[in-house]
């Protein structure tokens, strides 16, 4: 089979050549310091993983006005073109203060201004200063906020470009200056986490306006899907998982609202993989029944979560895949490589091998290329 073959199987619960092997995201930071700042493709093709290509390309036209931010500069590590309007604004001011890189951005509107300040290291962004402050800024983002499209021609031209070497994934748009594919992931993005879940108890009626709002956009995007040549896409997130809130909050403030979702991509013809790196278990089958395609990240217990792949296969079966659940932090540095391959064949035996890609537990940020090597040399030789 082709990577892209392979891949498909695994996602369709058919019985693949061999264990398909890829992983979440290739982190700049890791190109840069251990690969010699070469590609994502080019680093797929040196230690022979099934690939990957991230592709996120937005249209405007969701309302008359609507046009391509001429501010934004080139659009960085997934990331999409920014759409404003006249009523929709974004300016930005870099702060020279503090030990990091530091940009505050202001969102113009008729109603008011809103602003947020991100902090970046050579790894990541992170937020110190929330988008929405007050309760009543959300009736901005109802009343303003515009709403991409997929560029469905764009998206065409890079899976012909692509072609077998593997798949094509993006993700539901998240809000504009920071945010995550899922409405409670993004909304925790957008007002801080830990007041949000405050806000579930206090003020929940609030809490469902929010999510609604950003629901609404979202379902905008996904309805416009229609046709583009994508093989899945990445909704939910981590502030979703049981490392961070309770499955009472999961079944009231979560899935209510990303199931929407995933139901609308499927009338689209797509398919959605559910991410959650973190603790999942205990709403595995909650998940389940939200009919996603694929779930990910399964993080092992070795990296402080709880994911268990022999039960999670007999709660999902193989009609959804199951994606992840190898412990990159320990098995792609200061190990034998015989304990890499150990692991790979663990993650195998306890899934069958179908239905099921083995991919490192999300992001890495150091590796060994011996131990690369090994990791994807032991999926060729697993069989199912």
């Amino acid at each position: 089979m082709t990577s892209r073959q392979r891949m498909l199987a695994a996602l369709s619960g058919q019985k693949p050549d061999c264990l398909p092997v890829t992983t979440h995201h290739i982190m700049p930071s890791y190109l840069a310091r251990y690969e010699g700042g070469i590609t994502a493709e080019q680093f797929f093709d040196k230690y022979g993983f099934d690939a990957i290509d991230w592709t996120l390309p937005h249209a405007c036209g969701a309302a008359p006005g609507d046009r391509f931010d001429p501010a934004q500069g080139e659009p960085g590590f997934l990331q999409s073109r920014r759409i404003i309007s006249d009523q929709w604004r974004i300016t930005e001011e870099s702060l020279p203060q503090g030990p990091y890189q530091a940009v505050r951005y202001t969102v113009h509107t008729p109603g008011g201004q809103l602003t947020c300040t991100l902090e970046s290291n050579e790894h990541t962004s992170w937020i110190t200063e929330h988008l929405i402050k007050e309760k009543r800024d959300i009736e901005l983002l109802a009343r303003y906020q515009t709403a991409p499209l997929c560029d469905r021609e764009a998206v065409e031209r890079e899976a012909r470009r692509f072609g077998d070497r593997g798949i094509i994934r993006g993700h539901i748009p998240s809000s504009d200056i920071f945010g995550q594919p899922g409405c409670w992931q993004d909304a925790c993005c957008l007002y801080g986490t830990e007041r949000l879940i405050m806000e579930t108890y206090d003020d929940p009626q609030w809490v469902h306006e929010f999510l609604s709002i950003l629901q609404a956009r979202k379902l905008t995007y996904i309805r416009s899907l229609s046709g583009a040549p994508y093989d899945i896409l990445e909704l939910g997130g981590g502030d979703g998982c049981l490392s961070v809130i309770s499955p009472a909050i999961f079944r009231t403030f979560v899935a209510p609202y990303d199931s929407v979702l995933i139901r609308a991509a499927h009338d689209a013809g797509q398919r959605i993989t559910y991410h959650l790196c973190g603790k999942l278990m205990g709403i595995l089958e909650d998940v389940a029944a939200m009919e996603p395609d694929a779930v990910e990240t399964f993080t092992p217990a070795g990296m402080g979560a709880d994911a268990d792949l022999a039960l999670a296969r007999k709660l999902l079966g193989t009609r959804i895949c199951m994606i992840g659940g190898f412990d990159q932090y320990h098995f792609f540095t200061g190990c034998s490589e015989a304990a890499t391959r150990a692991e790979v064949r663990r993650c195998f035996d306890a899934t069958g091998g179908i239905g099921y890609i083995l991919a490192p537990s999300d992001h890495f940020f150091e590796a060994e290329e011996r131990l690369l090597r090994a990791f994807v040399d032991e999926a060729r030789r697993c069989i199912p």
